[in-house]
């Protein structure tokens, strides 16, 4: 069984094995050639071949001899032909390495030294693990070769190759959420050079990409799993962890003459730096554009002239915008279809009301002075944004200009087509609206932007419904892009209240024609980051030399990039961009957005920065649902201000002045609220507020303790908003502010003055006692010290014992079973909340589909109802009482993702059940049997739920009444290997859930299914020898010597392991009272093995790898210490003592009700849990998929 999804997904990272005995080396040739000596005839590989036959494990011969084989023939052709270069043999042993292992390309993965076998981590078509055979990287003495994969850079200060071979044998890995073509021509161009191995996994998608960062680096300085060496990123998901990722600050001075860090826009800089560090490097930018066609406004300029008595121009502030939409709304037939169309067109989402919002809040970012006889605004941050106060963290709600935007933004929806499609109750949505040709514009982000205005884009408008031909002339194009416009009404925060006033060049310092411009970038874009606290150094190097590359390749060539530097607009990349397009037009309308969207500070820069704070989802969330689910969208019946059944009388802002005002106030309560909750949810708004200024860049930079001792100074009542008094000592605070002290709390600041002259005095009296007792209170000390110890000791013991007999009697989470019947019928494994009944009501059923979705299998939306839940192991007892079957299915996964892609082993599993059917005489209908499978029964969706599952896996196990290992010979997903029961029974999972089960019910009712064609067999005798030692198995956090982890898998399995054991020794001593021969027998034998080999079955001490700092460190842990011991004492004294009800009560070895479910003759000890004939008594109801027990 599979227990850590993320930890089997990827390969171990850092450095692999050195190259010292490359495939062609060899002795002195009698050949000779420009290059140097050839290998003697071949004979030297003939020699390495026989040597590598006999000492090399089977899985690696498999893979490399193919490839020697092959290797003696171009050998032998380079001697005949002295002019193949080295570089030429190289390349060919990599072809034939790749026809020898006949591997199949696959995007996220088959890259040359970048897919990874299953043992050694490292291909083995280019390096096995026990030879160290490397065949990768440049040969330096082929320049033209060399020169063709190696010359990274374009600068001719290093000499062209510089790179070769500078990481061969450097093992990294890479989680991207978005997949790209690109990476792998990429990848294979920067291995062949550097002799690197890069891995490419993708995980499962964006919506999941945060908390796999958080789980991969860990939150602020704590670890995480520390699987990945880089991340591609957005900016949202960094102030989580960005304290775990490297500063790459240090990194860019060294490279920026290829990195060139200040070529990159404005905003994109500020959203990967915090607390003065940049934290990831960008590679595009996400923004807010408008974008408008020019069909459409040169049709209409005369007739829209003579209604309104004003020209019909492109709105250049929001207030224009709102206006032409408005006026252009419902008078004009864009797409001939007899019916009038609509003003612009949106997705109503958070991002474009906060770009309404944006020109209104923020004028300047920096402190502004006169140079030269102009005004430079690139002085100390003023603090500026739209979010919160930067000094007391308020949410920046209450003010005029706030409301301001809600308003302009609501006149825009109404105009919008939001009017029919809300109406009609679907969703409002610009993609589908803008190809009717309905729309005189649209907002959208760049990318999904050109394909609104491209010819020929996904969502663009076919020529049918527009009116280009018609109207422009000729090198015209109807589909343009434009800044998103400013406003012409700010707020300003120099004035108490903080009045919304017209924009003038004092208060908008940046203003052109008194228009503020601040164009807001949402979300940041996506960059490259580096894991910064588990990834070893040469991972980390290799990883920083692709990215400085990328940074000095054409944008087009670099995976999932965008425009995001001020030199990607120079004439020649836009003519580039022009050619690619095959639209001048498109892109010169996007030279002119992104040359006043990247605009540095010293230039006249206004960007706006989103949200990077820890629950930037949440924040997000609790906007969209307050202002446009619960207030903008939401029908007038619902306190709303949109009236669904005819919107064109939906609330207006000055004709229902009174009732909108109503509403308004209501919605700024509520998202006041939700703020506050999650605030609180993410460490309280002091922390948030720390945070939020590192994100900012604002300086001076302040600990939350300045922040405090300034709020105490200055605003008292957002000094106890923020629970400043659980952050300073208001008595260490007296020495700079003790009239403020003494102001919030009166006598603190003299107290302490007297506190401090009374200790003094009483110091220097005691000083002299003190002296003569000191040894003799020395040595008391250190023997009441030792008792505590001691006694702290025995009493963590009895603890560690008490909670091992607590595992075996109570479940943490319920047991879920399906049964047999539903399972042969689904087709495969399905996902745990697919199966599980929803408890939940209304509209939330309809999105459940949302998180079923697995990436490559799509479940369908809703629930089946179709698991069997029972709550505890006296329900279990019960259960299996009234004459149903329990079946325990163990299986290993093979994929890293999904347990059973290829669904060989979920039919191996049908067929099992049909078997253990018929071999018993049971019902073949399957009713009678519920089958137990982690992926179905273990929930996947909820971290904590998981692990709940988990705790309770040795409890599953051992109340199964049949355990059938499933392990059919089955190609694994992702890696170069088969899985079989030789593999299965590697894992120490796997080992763990067979001596669950055996332990206490032996292993009688214990098969093995190995493949369709192959008969359900019971396993065999002494097969118990190799499921008892556990430790022996092979773990994954092991493997990868826990990185970001506190501890080893090993060590969650003292507890479950530790009260079996318990339970054994108390069935030995029962069976040997009651005569019962035939099970004492077998349980003899188990504890015969365990008594000979307690050290390695129960081992007391194991080595553990860790990484902490960086540095890699092998230390000696307890696992069992003496807990065996005790806990043999504790059985064969008859106190392994159990009450449902008090925790700890009856000795149960008062019960001898033993009762065996299954056939097994094995003595069933333990079984009753809590009193099968209370459960009886009291009639036990059993929740089914299809009723009740």
């Amino acid at each position: 069984m599979r227990m850590t999804p993320l930890a089997e997904a990827t390969e171990p990272d850092g450095q692999g094995p050195i190259p010292n005995k490359p495939l062609l080396a060899g002795g002195e040739a009698p050949f000779s050639g420009p290059w140097g000596p050839l290998p003697t005839g071949g004979l030297v590989l003939q020699e390495q071949s026989r040597q590598f036959q006999a000492r090399s494990p089977r899985s690696c011969q498999n893979a490399v001899l193919k490839v020697f084989n092959l290797s003696l023939e171009i050998v032998t052709s380079a001697i005949r032909n002295t002019a193949m270069s080295r570089f030429a043999i190289l390349s060919a042993l990599l072809s034939a390495s790749s026809l020898a292992t006949s591997a199949e390309p696959d995007v996220a993965t088959s890259l040359v030294g970048a897919t990874a076998g299953p043992e050694n981590e490292i291909p083995a078509s280019l390096t096995c693990a026990e030879e160290q055979i490397v065949v990768g990287g440049c040969d330096p003495n082929d320049v033209v070769s060399c020169a063709t994969n190696c010359n990274l850079f374009k600068d001719n200060s290093k000499e062209p190759g510089y790179l070769l071979d500078k990481h061969v044998g450097v093992n990294a890995n890479l989680l991207a959420f978005e997949k790209a073509e690109l990476w792998v021509p990429r990848i294979e161009e920067f291995s062949k050079c550097t002799g690197a191995s890069i891995r490419l996994q993708y995980n499962r998608g964006e919506d999941y990409m945060a908390t796999d960062i958080i789980d991969d680096v860990g939150v602020d300085d704590g670890g995480g799993a520390g699987i990945f060496d880089a991340y591609i990123v957005q900016a949202p998901w960094l102030p989580p962890v960005y304290k775990g990722l490297k500063s790459l600050s240090e990194f860019i001075s060294m490279d920026d003459k290829y990195i060139n860090f200040y070529d990159i826009n404005q905003a994109s800089r500020a959203a990967v730096s915090f607390d003065g560090s940049v934290r990831a490097l960008p590679l595009d930018a996400d923004y807010i554009a408008l974008g408008w066609r020019q069909d459409v406004f040169e049709k209409y300029a005369s007739q829209y002239e003579e209604m309104y008595g004003e020209p019909l121009k492109v709105p250049d502030t929001i207030e224009e915008l709102v206006d032409v939409s408005e006026k252009l709304n419902g008078k004009f037939d864009y797409n001939n279809d007899g019916i009038a169309d609509w003003g612009f067109c949106l997705t109503p989402q958070t991002n474009y009301f906060q770009a309404f919002l944006a020109p209104i809040l923020q004028t300047h970012l920096h402190a502004c002075d006169i140079v030269d006889g102009k005004k430079v605004c690139d002085g100390l941050h003023t603090g500026q944004n739209i979010f919160f106060d930067v000094d007391t963290f308020e949410p920046l709600i209450h003010n005029e200009g706030y409301r301001h935007a809600v308003e302009l933004y609501w006149r825009f929806i109404r105009a919008s087509n939001c009017q029919v499609q809300t109406a009609a109750g679907e969703k409002c949505d610009r993609k589908t609206a803008f190809k009717t040709g309905r729309c005189a514009g649209v907002l959208s982000m760049p990318g999904t932007m050109t394909n609104l205005l491209k010819e020929g884009g996904k969502y663009a408008p076919p020529p049918e419904v527009r009116m280009d031909a018609e109207v422009l002339s000729e090198g015209g194009y109807w589909g343009r892009r434009k800044i998103f416009p400013g406003s012409r009404m700010v707020i300003d925060w120099n004035k108490p209240g903080q009045p919304l006033v017209e924009c003038n060049d004092e208060i908008c310092p940046l203003s052109r024609n008194s228009i503020n411009y601040a164009p807001f970038f949402a979300e940041g874009g996506e960059s490259y980051a580096l894991n910064g606290q588990q990834s070893k150094p040469a991972a980390t190097a290799a990883m920083w030399d692709l990215f400085t590359w990328f940074a000095t390749l054409p944008v087009g060539e670099v995976p999932l990039a965008g425009t995001y530097r001020k030199s990607q607009l120079e004439p020649e990349a836009i003519d580039a961009l022009a050619e690619k397009w095959d639209n001048r037009v498109m892109a010169d309308d996007l030279n002119a957005v992104l040359q006043e969207y990247f605009k540095d500070k010293d230039e006249g820069g206004n960007p706006v920065q989103d949200l990077f704070i820890i629950g930037f989802p949440d924040y997000n969330e609790a906007l969209d649902t307050e202002l446009h689910k619960k207030l903008l969208l939401a029908d007038v019946s619902d306190g709303g201000l949109f009236n669904k059944s005819d919107p064109s009388k939906s609330l207006d802002p000055v004709k229902d002045k009174e009732v909108f005002d109503m509403l308004y106030n209501g919605f700024i309560k509520n998202l006041e609220k939700k703020f506050s909750t999650i605030h609180n949810k993410y460490g309280g708004a002091l922390s948030q507020l720390s945070l939020w200024r590192g994100a900012l860049g604002v300086t001076p930079v302040k600990s939350k303790d300045d922040i405090c001792a300034d709020l105490l100074a200055s605003d008292v009542a957002s000094f106890d908003r923020l629970d400043c008094i659980n952050q300073v000592s208001l008595e260490a605070l007296c020495q700079v502010l003790e009239s403020d002290v003494e102001d919030y709390k009166p006598g603190t600041c003299s107290d302490n003055n007297n506190k401090a002259i009374i200790a003094i005095i009483a110091l220097c009296s005691v000083v002299g006692a003190g002296l003569l007792v000191g040894i003799s209170w020395y040595a008391y000390r250190r023997y009441l010290t030792y008792q505590h110890i001691r006694k702290a000791h025995e009493q963590l013991m009895e603890a560690t014992l008490n909670e091992a007999i607590r595992a075996l009697h109570q479940l943490d989470y319920p047991l879920h079973l399906i049964r047999g019947d539903e399972f042969s019928e689904e087709g495969k494994l399905m996902r745990h909340e697919v199966l599980r009944e929803w408890r939940y009501a209304g509209s939330l059923i309809a999105n459940v589909c949302a998180w079923v979705v697995s990436p490559s299998i799509i479940y369908p939306a809703g629930n089946t109802h179709k698991l069997t839940v029972l709550d505890s192991l006296s329900d279990v007892d019960a259960f299996v009482a009234a004459g149903k079957h329990v079946v325990f299915f163990s299986h290993q996964w093979t994929s890293f993702t999904l347990p059973d892609p290829s669904c060989i082993q979920y039919d191996t599993m049908v067929l099992a059940l049909k078997d253990l059917v018929k071999r018993n005489g049971w019902d073949e209908s399957l009713k009678d049997v519920f089958v137990w499978v982690d992926f179905s029964s273990i929930p996947q969706a909820n971290p904590s739920t998981q692990n709940l599952a988990i705790r309770s896996l040795a409890a599953y196990a051992s109340s199964a009444t049949y355990f059938i290992i499933v392990a059919p010979d089955t190609p694994h997903a992702d890696l170069d290997d088969n899985c079989d029961f030789d593999t299965y029974q590697k894992r120490m999972w796997c080992r763990a859930e067979q001596c669950c089960h055996l332990l206490r019910n032996g292993m009688e009712g214990m098969y093995l299914k190995t493949g369709a064609n192959n008969p359900l067999t019971p396993v065999k005798n002494d097969h118990f020898v190799d499921s008892l030692h556990v430790f022996d198995g092979e773990l994954t956090c092991c493997r990868l010597e826990h990185k970001g982890l506190a501890s080893c898998d090993r060590q969650s399995l003292v507890i479950p392991l530790l009260g079996l054991y318990g339970e054994l020794i108390r069935a030995a001593a029962d069976g040997r009272k009651g005569g019962n021969a035939d099970s004492l027998q077998a349980v003899e034998a188990f504890l015969s093995e365990i008594d000979s080999r307690q050290e390695e079955v129960f081992p007391r001490t194991f080595k553990r790898v860790m990484w902490r700092k960086n540095k890699r460190v092998i230390e000696e842990v307890v696992l069992f210490g003496d807990l065996i011991e005790r806990m043999r004492a504790k059985a064969e004294s008859g106190t392994l003592e159990y009450n449902e009800d008090m925790g700890a009560a009856t000795a149960s070895t008062n019960s001898s009700d033993f009762i065996r479910h299954g056939a097994s003759d094995f003595l069933r000890h333990g079984v009753v849990h809590g009193g099968m004939s209370n459960s009886q008594k009291n009639g036990v109801h059993i929740e089914t998929a299809v009723g009740s027990l």
